[in-house]
């Protein structure tokens, strides 16, 4: 199992980001542009309890689908997702807000596991991890563009 976790403190608080993440239509716009991130759900898309939805995105260059289910939704302070198909074995994403004075803090912790046993811990090393943290990046980079943030981060990819 691998696991990354990212802290992101912006200008903007609890309820303004919590709105922000909670919109699935907004993943695609804190998505790299390679990634050709596309929603496949049918509009309107309501983040709630056991809400699944349907992403197509390109990884290493191959376009893939993504479905992940809601299990935990508590606003504006957590949710949870969870790859139920998609390219990861197992995948399980904590989005955790929390009011720091008049700011918000964005805690993502993600574990997964990929396929292929050790030769995946193998790609993961090689390759899947340098991924990842180079989606991230990018990801703080828009975020705090968005929330007019200078960026305090600690991350562990």
């Amino acid at each position: 199992m691998f696991n990354i976790f990212m802290e992101q403190i912006v200008d903007a608080n609890l309820n303004e980001v919590f709105e922000f993440f909670e919109n699935p239509e907004n993943l695609g716009v804190i998505t790299p542009d390679w990634m050709k991130f596309e929603i496949l759900t049918p509009r309107p898309l309501i983040m709630k309890k056991d809400a699944e939805f349907d992403y197509r995105i390109n990884l290493f260059s191959v376009p893939l689908k993504w479905k992940t289910i809601i299990t935990d939704y508590d606003p504006p302070y957590k949710f949870v997702d969870v790859q139920k198909n998609g390219p990861y074995k197992y995948w399980h994403h904590t989005h955790l807000f929390e009011t720091e004075g008049d700011k918000t803090k964005i805690t993502d912790n993600i574990d997964y596991k990929l396929y292929g046993g050790p030769i995946g811990v193998l790609i993961n090393n090689i390759y899947v991890r340098k991924n990842l943290k180079s989606i991230f990046d990018f990801r703080e980079n828009k975020i705090n563009q968005l929330f007019n943030t200078k960026g305090v981060q600690n991350d562990t990819i």
